[in-house]
This record gives structure tokens, C-alpha cells and sequence, in this order.
């Protein structure tokens, strides 16, 4: 699963030198692209991957290298290697509405950038708006402090009753 905000050419390198690893020492049955997905849960702050999938035979060795090496790959949101009964068909993906290589996320980062910025007289006006609440939030704030004064001399009449022998206070019931 690759990090679908990567460029096609990273996440077309990653998935390249992958494959090249596998057929180099093992023997590669099949490689889909399955496109970019909705994930199940997020992952590095990322709600779809570009998915890949290859299924080959290959040696220990092969496996440990490429768990080592799509571990610390830059654009690897995450992987999985499972081993499985040669003689299991290969599954085909569920369809998805996007095309491959298509993620909603990139497609609004590129609405975004494409879109003509605000005129500076709406950017001003926020601007000017956003103050004025900050100031308002202080007066409520001095409102509020001398109602916190007034009961501070109530919880000094409570302090005789404690002296009586009020169980409360450790000191006068010793």
C-alpha cells in the first residue's frame, strides 16, 4: 500500500524495484495494480493507499530483504507478506468508481491549487473580523471575576464550625 499523495513516479519506482527484487531471485506469477483505495482505517494520517500486489515464489532470504527494505521506504504506507497454497487462485480486486492512480485526497489538492485565490478585500474583512471576537471574550472574563469574589467570604464562615469539633477538620477532633 502505497502513500497515494507520493508522485506517480516515486510510487512507480517503489513498486519497480520491488518487482526487479522479486524476479531477480524468485519467480514473479503475477503483479496487478489494483489503484488507489479507501482504507479501513487511517494510516499516517492517510485515508486511501495506492494498492499493489504481487504473488511469486521465492526464498526466506528473498522475504526477509524486502520486509527489511519496504519497512524503511519512504511511500510504503504498509505491507504484508502472506504465504499461500500454490495452487490457490489469484483473487481479482472488487471494483472501485476511481480510475487507477486516481486518489479523492490528490484530486482536491489539485482543486485547491488550481483555484483562484480570494480578493484581497474578502482576505482583509476575515481578517478584521477575527479580532473583534477576541476582544469581546476578555469583558465576559472581568464579569466573571468579581462573582468569584463574592463567594470567597462565604467560605471563611464555614471555617468557625470546623473549630467546634466538626469531624471535617483532623486537628480540632484531636
Amino acid at each position: 500500500m502505497l502513500d497515494p499523495e507520493a508522485p506517480d513516479g516515486r510510487r512507480d519506482e517503489v513498486a519497480g524495484e520491488t518487482r526487479k527484487r522479486i524476479e531477480s531471485v524468485g519467480a514473479l506469477k503475477s503483479a496487478d495494480t489494483w489503484g488507489t483505495r479507501k482504507l479501513a482505517f487511517e494510516i499516517r494520517q492517510r485515508t486511501e493507499a495506492d494498492y499493489r500486489f504481487y504473488r511469486f515464489e521465492a526464498s526466506n532470504e528473498l522475504l526477509e530483504q524486502l520486509d527489511h527494505s519496504l519497512k524503511i521506504t519512504d511511500g510504503v504506507l504498509r505491507f504484508r507478506i502472506f504465504k499461500v497454497d500454490a495452487h490457490t487462485p489469484v483473487i481479482a480486486p472488487p471494483p472501485t468508481a476511481q480510475p487507477a492512480g486516481v486518489s479523492q485526497r490528490a484530486a482536491r489538492a489539485e482543486a485547491k491549487r488550481t483555484a483562484p485565490p480570494p480578493p484581497p478585500e474578502a482576505g482583509d474583512e476575515t481578517a478584521e473580523e477575527q479580532p473583534e471576537p477576541a476582544e469581546e471574550q476578555p469583558e465576559p472574563a472581568a464579569e466573571a471575576e468579581p462573582e468569584a469574589a463574592e463567594p470567597e467570604p462565604e467560605a471563611a464562615e464555614p471555617e468557625p464550625e470546623a473549630e467546634s469539633g466538626d469531624v471535617d477538620n483532623p486537628q480540632a477532633a484531636g
